[in-house]
């Protein structure tokens, strides 16, 4: 069984910064992309960013140079610094991972934080 795990959601000021962290465990393959997805009510789930286990990164456009992911292979853990937040910020931020069982993929999603940005 995978577990996939966020923390880090909170409430915070405008311009304010939050960390988020995410983890895998238990029994998969060769975990491949680590990617954070964000979802506002009555909106539809969307990439905020990805990166692949060289170090590649794909940003949404509206978070490039405030948000910065990162990732520990060997703990299988994945993270999303974000930085100059605004009200728009404010979603559920999920974890997404996917592992490379060779002839497909596994995709696992975590259950979710909240990030709210208000004053």
């Amino acid at each position: 069984q995978v577990r996939v795990v966020e923390s880090g959601g909170d409430l915070v000021q405008p311009g304010g910064s939050l960390r988020l962290s995410c983890a895998a465990s238990g029994t998969f393959f060769r975990i491949i992309h680590m990617a954070w997805y964000r979802q506002a009510p009555g909106k539809q789930r969307d990439l905020v960013a990805s990166i692949h286990s060289s170090g590649r990164t794909i940003y949404a456009d509206s978070v490039k140079g405030r948000f910065t992911i990162s990732r520990d292979n060997a703990k299988n853990t994945v993270y999303l610094q974000m930085n100059s937040l605004t009200p728009e910020d404010t979603a559920v931020y999920y974890c997404n991972v996917e592992s490379d069982r060779g002839v497909g993929f596994d995709v696992y999603w975590g259950q979710g934080t909240q990030v709210t940005v208000s004053s």
